[in-house]
């Protein structure tokens, strides 16, 4: 059964995705020329670690904001409410977190990948361990993120599958390996504004066709999409004020503290300062992303309000209906839904750049520069090689993710839930001097078990409706004879392979301790896999001698090295701050090289020849 495709693209469609696609090439092309004959393998890694804060921060919150975000964020607000707003609050508690903690090891350390710090802190296992499974989880995400959204594209705009797919793979390959970090960031910096232009052209046109932004959030209100305060702490229900900002704050800690891919990019900073700015510019762009999109899905309901294409029969997936809707709002615009479908392609860019070169990254730094004696130049050229063959892998991911049905939600929450637990063994070796190899390498194995255990019994025995809690659609307001024209049936619907899905009825009021746990909420898997890494690490390294361990104190936290004691040690002093006495003070004099008096020898304490 086929849904129905709305509208077609027009030529001038293809001409704005082409334009996307031609201008991320040619940011590649660009500095692969500026920069020839100046590479080493750090330059096209690092970005040869000068680059400032505004293009790393856009560059940060384009890694994650993939082409799922641009279609299943506004679908989640559809079906199950705005609450999803409050991932405002967990971004505010993570950018403190990697700033304060996790931000100045590593940038003290000068770390290319950032299992180099496993091994200096632990040892050689767990580092190759930690290596192994991001490579792993970063390969099935990719995959999946260059496929789900080509196919929901392809169903409702009829754009050819394969062809969209692999000229994004190839595009974003191509850059990667002709440009390196500097292409990847300045890259993800156009594709943000694509994305958020993307949005904003759907937004507007809602607002337009509905009479103001007034309408569109009564109907959300009479809807019930407006459900930010829901206070219940039972951790079974899918989403609540505490399952969003405490669960989310892990997964979100998971990503931007220790995932390869954010690491990469604000340790290439030019300094700690521009390093923490960052981030916290990055803070901005996120919250505008999420709430473009929670605005974006009180349009989409708004507007389908009275008859939602999903159980009409006229989308076949729910993922499918922010492209039904560009279709069918903006289809009479040449150009604005190519400009949709670019913006949705620029999330899938940015995403898959950043997990390549953080692929390659990872695979010289913790593969083959232990093992092998190469010059510069040859780790350049191993560095460009390894971008396309991980390029190459990835467009083959996304072949084997069109063959895997509903198993691609079991994967992208492997996502999640991989890291979690090595979200543990970094905190263990930053945050507990007393922690040992021995209580690193169990908590993460231990982690990893509870926490797939978790996450895969949660995908085979799904919660009841009682605990996700969709809301409700109607069909009342459907023209009778279009939908008579749909050859679909209720089966169809119901055994909706999608990765948003209507939750199954519980068949039976009586639920054991296993049932409860496999219910609970997916956005606490991270938290699960971090606590139990944690607990288990430090009572083994206890029980193995944990406490006599000698830790460098470059490897582990320091609190003199956060922006809030260096704040905190300023304001506390009394008086005027008097940087010159106080240098003297502690220091001794002046360097009478260097005086406070601007090219006036006469006031330097400086001999008059020279």
């Amino acid at each position: 059964m086929t849904p129905v495709v709305v509208g077609s693209f027009a030529a001038a469609d293809y001409v704005v995705f082409a334009c996307m696609l031609a201008v991320s090439a040619a940011i590649g092309v660009y500095y692969a020329w500026t920069d020839r004959g100046t590479r080493s393998s750090e330059d096209f890694l690092t970005g040869g670690r000068r680059l400032t804060a505004l293009p790393v921060s856009l560059s940060l919150t384009a890694s994650f904001m993939s082409a799922i975000t641009v279609l299943s964020n506004p679908t989640e607000v559809y079906r199950y409410g705005g609450s999803i707003a409050l991932y405002c609050l967990s971004y505010v508690i993570t950018m403190v977190v990697t700033s304060e903690v996790f931000l100045p090891v590593f940038y003290r350390l000068a770390v290319t990948s950032t299992y180099e710090y496993l091994e200096l802190r632990f040892n050689r296992a767990t580092r190759l361990l930690g290596t192994f499974l991001f490579i792993v989880q970063t390969i099935l995400y990719t995959g999946i993120v260059i496929y789900t959204p080509a196919l929901a594209l392809n169903q409702v705009t009829g754009m050819d599958l394969w062809s969209a797919v692999i000229s994004t793979g190839v595009v974003c390959t191509f850059y990667c390996t002709m440009g390196g970090l500097k292409a990847v960031v300045w890259t993800d910096v156009f594709q943000v504004g694509v994305m958020l232009a993307g949005f904003l052209s759907v937004i507007i046109r809602s607002v337009i066709l509905q009479g103001g932004v007034g309408p569109i959030l009564s109907d959300s209100q009479h809807g019930g999409r407006l459900n930010f305060w829901d206070f219940d702490p039972n951790p079974l229900r899918r989403h609540t004020f505490w399952t969003i900002t405490f669960g989310g704050t892990f997964v979100w800690v998971s990503l931007y503290s220790i995932n390869q891919a954010q690491v990469q990019r604000y340790i290439s900073c030019k300094s700690i300062v521009h390093a923490r700015l960052s981030l916290f510019i990055n803070l901005i762009g996120m919250w505008c992303i999420l709430l473009s999109s929670v605005l974006a899905g009180m349009c989409l309901y708004s507007v389908y309000k009275n008859c939602d294409p999903w159980t009409s029969g006229m989308v076949s997936a729910p993922d499918q209906l922010m492209p039904y809707l560009v279709m069918d709002i903006l289809g009479d615009y040449p150009g604005l839904p190519g400009l949709f479908v670019a913006a949705a392609y620029s999330g899938s860019l940015s995403t898959v750049s950043s997990s390549i070169n953080a692929l390659a990254a990872v695979t010289v730094e913790d593969l083959i520069i232990p093992h092998m004696q190469m010059s510069e130049r040859h780790l350049s050229w191993t560095s460009k090689v390894l971008s396309f063959l991980y390029g190459a892998v990835c467009i083959g991911m996304a072949g084997v993710a069109s063959l895997m049905g509903g198993i691609l939600q079991a994967t992208i929450s492997i996502f999640g839930i991989i890291g979690g637990p090595l979200l543990g063994l970094f905190s263990l070796g930053i945050l507990c001097p007393f922690a040992n190899s021995k209580g690193a390498l169990f908590g993460l194995v231990a982690g990893l078990v509870v926490s797939l255990w978790v996450g895969i019994g949660a995908q085979i025995y799904p919660p009841s409706s009682e605990m996700s809690r969709p809301l409700s659609l109607t069909t009342e307001g459907c023209n009778v004879s279009t939908l008579e024209s749909f050859n679909w049936t209720s089966t169809a619907l119901l055994t909706n392979t999608s990765p948003i899905t209507a939750s199954p009825v519980q068949l039976s009021d009586d639920k054991n301790l296993l049932d409860s746990w496999y219910s609970l909420s997916y956005l606490y898997f991270s938290t699960i896999g971090t606590i139990t890494t944690i607990i288990l690490g430090l009572l083994v390294s206890l029980f193995t001698g944990g406490w006599k361990h000698k830790v460098e104190p470059r490897l582990i936290f320091m609190k003199r090295d956060t922006a809030l004691f260096f704040i905190l040690k300023h304001v506390a002093r009394s008086g005027n701050l008097d940087l010159i006495q106080d240098k003297e003070k502690n220091h001794g004099t002046i360097n009478p090289t260097f005086c406070d008096a601007e090219l006036d020898l006469t006031k330097c304490n400086m001999p008059a020849s020279v």
